[in-house]
Formats: structure tokens, C-alpha cells, sequence
């Protein structure tokens, strides 16, 4: 399953970074500066879309480092610009390609928690399925959002990418 998943995340963010490319491709087209889409939010309490971008990073690197046990690269949240954003999805793709089944061994039964959770703790497989998955689509689906929002030209088989046909 973790597997299976792990790769799913990884489809994703390079999805996200296709959108990326589109949305520099549109400001170029109508003649505005790209960083203009960093800022943009769906509404006042949401974060902006630089902030879903990493935070969708954060989650896959995460994910990966609390159910193998691995350090996860760190990164500073100071992108600036769509080419730093898709370096920083780039780096957490290396990372993920770097995780192996062997690593994964155990990971349902881990023990999880983070400093926001209070010493509550949960299985490895729980946090996997309620918050890691769940949290990934939430930040994924709002950058997505954001740039349709701001007319960027990506829909459905963007989001999907490319299928698997039996």
C-alpha cells in the first residue's frame, strides 16, 4: 500500500510541476510577472499558492520520513519565483525515488506524532490514511484551483496525468 501510494504522490507532484510550467507559459502569453501567481488564494483564510505548493511537499517528504524513519531534506519556505517552487518539488521527488520497499518495512506499525498534535500519537498506517493522504489531495487540489482560478489553461487530464490502460 505505502508503496503504491508513495508513487501516486510522486505522479502528482510532477503534475504540479506541468502546472507550474503552464502558468509561467500564461504569464508570458498575456505579459505578467509569474511570482504574481505565488500570492494569489481562493480566499482570505486560505494559504496562497506558494503555500499549497509547499505544503504538498512537505507532506510527501513527510509522509516518507515518518513512516521509514529517514531524514527528510529540510527546505526554508523563501521560494520566490514558479522556478524556485519546481526546484523545490524536484528535491523532494529525488528524495521519494530515493525510498525503497526495504525501507518501508514496518511502516504500518510505526509510532507518529508531531509537535502540533499535543503527544497524541498514531500508527503509522492511521497517519498514512486519515492525515498524509487526505492533507496531500487537500494543499494539491487548491494550487490546482488557484491557477485555474487565475485562468491558467490545465483541466482534468492535467490533474489525472497520464492513465495506466490494461
Amino acid at each position: 500500500m505505502y508503496e503504491t501510494l508513495l508513487a501516486q504522490m510522486k505522479k502528482q507532484l510532477r503534475q504540479l510541476d506541468s502546472w507550474l510550467i503552464a502558468a509561467a507559459g500564461h504569464a508570458t502569453a498575456k505579459g505578467f510577472d509569474s511570482s504574481v501567481f505565488l500570492t494569489q488564494r481562493l480566499a482570505p483564510d486560505q494559504f496562497a499558492f506558494a503555500r499549497q505548493v509547499q505544503v504538498t511537499c512537505d507532506t510527501a517528504r513527510l509522509a516518507a520520513s515518518r513512516l521509514t524513519g529517514k531524514e527528510a531534506p529540510k527546505h526554508a519556505d523563501t521560494e520566490q519565483t514558479l522556478d524556485e517552487l519546481r526546484a523545490r518539488i524536484a528535491s523532494v521527488l529525488d528524495w521519494l525515488d530515493a525510498i525503497t520497499s526495504d525501507d518501508l518495512a514496518g511502516a504500518g506499525t510505526r509510532v507518529v506524532t508531531q509537535p502540533r498534535w499535543e503527544g497524541k500519537t498514531m500508527t503509522g498506517a492511521n497517519y498514512f490514511v486519515q492525515h498524509a493522504v487526505p492533507n496531500f489531495y487537500f494543499h494539491l487540489s487548491h494550487a490546482y484551483a488557484i491557477l485555474r482560478h487565475n485562468g491558467v489553461s490545465i483541466g482534468k487530464r492535467d490533474y489525472l496525468g497520464p492513465l495506466t490502460y490494461d
